[in-house]
């Protein structure tokens, strides 16, 4: 496999990182939306998160994949194929980020909402002050540990025909026919990717036990 070869394959894994970070600062922004709608003591409000979560949840990305990059034009919406995927990974990201934040949100102590309430302070004051702050650290190892999986989920845009880096490699592979060596470069850049991030996450996690037990 000669720098030619090498090159696409590093074009493809620019791809991959430019629709992780589109999904996942996307997810992060519609996903606190989510999160706060499904809080909320409104029925108008709780109930399509509910359903936002439940669909997005419950169905393969491979599926709504295909529904953004088939869908979308069929309502008028001419997209390239990396903003179809980019909305697709948007959607699947806010409903899991939502439901993460979510759970870390009802997971920081009442007494914290009692006091803050006790002190006079309005509800949207007591969300974003002292609410938040508390579950966004409590939801960092989840939201890490998702991003992991963003990052690997990006490689089902290649059924779409986008070409990042899992689409890269079968080109590349195609062309050289030596897939086991392709492949194994392709996983190599997806382990550096992920494997930091893990244990990142892992950290994380073993610092919030470790806050908590004491």
């Amino acid at each position: 496999m000669g720098i030619q070869e090498i090159t696409y394959l590093l074009q493809g894994l620019l791809w991959t990182l430019f629709l992780t970070a589109i999904g996942f600062a996307g997810g992060i922004v519609f996903g606190t939306i989510v999160a706060l709608m499904r809080v909320s003591a409104s029925p108008w409000f709780r109930i399509p998160a509910i359903c936002w979560i439940g669909l997005f949840q419950g169905t393969p990305l491979l599926m709504q994949l295909f529904v953004a990059y088939f869908g979308l034009p069929l309502l008028a919406f001419d997209l390239p194929a990396w903003g179809a995927v980019s909305i697709a990974l948007t959607a699947h990201a806010s409903a899991f980020l939502g439901e993460i934040w979510r759970g870390a949100i009802q997971a920081v102590p009442p007494g914290q909402n009692e006091a803050a309430q006790a002190l006079g302070l309005h509800a949207r004051s007591r969300m974003v002050d002292i609410i938040m702050p508390q579950a966004f650290k409590l939801s960092l190892p989840a939201t890490v540990g998702f991003l992991v999986q963003l990052l690997k989920g990006t490689s089902l845009a290649a059924i779409v025909g986008f070409i990042e880096l899992a689409r890269a490699g079968t080109i590349v592979s195609n062309q050289i026919y030596r897939p086991l060596l392709v492949f194994s470069v392709v996983g190599a850049m997806y382990f550096v990717m992920c494997w930091p991030l893990s244990l990142w996450g892992r950290r994380l996690e073993r610092q919030m036990s470790a806050g908590v037990a004491k």
